[in-house]
């Protein structure tokens, strides 16, 4: 019942980008009593069988999303924390032409930018 419950949240969550105390509160929020250490111990499992993919941004506090059959980087403001999606195919494209230009086939990768909101 856990399970399907932080699944629940996490899929119905916007920002798609939560913490563990994120899925806490809201579901504190709803009246289902789960501690913080189910959610923990749920989101671990997830997070092996490959369902939610875990991200330790600039401050070092993990969050959660559902994992996604395509890829996607992030832009964090780093004023407000906020977590920006993106995707771009000439950003991928370069990244596998330079790892080929050193002798590599790239294989995964993560980037995050950390941006700030211009005035």
């Amino acid at each position: 019942m856990p399970r399907l419950k932080v699944l629940e949240i996490l899929d119905q969550a916007e920002p798609h980008h939560l913490s563990a105390e994120d899925v806490y509160k809201e579901l504190l929020r709803i009246d289902e009593s789960i501690s913080i250490t189910t959610i923990y111990r749920v989101l671990t499992q997830f997070e092996q069988a490959g369902i939610v993919e875990r991200h330790n941004f600039d401050d070092g506090h993990a969050v959660y999303e559902l994992a996604s059959e395509s890829h996607h980087d992030h832009m964090v403001d780093v004023d407000s924390g906020t977590v920006t999606e993106f995707v771009n195919d000439r950003i991928e494209d370069l990244q596998r032409e330079i790892a080929a230009e050193h002798g590599y086939e790239l294989v995964h990768h993560e980037m995050v930018l950390y941006v700030r909101k211009v005035s």
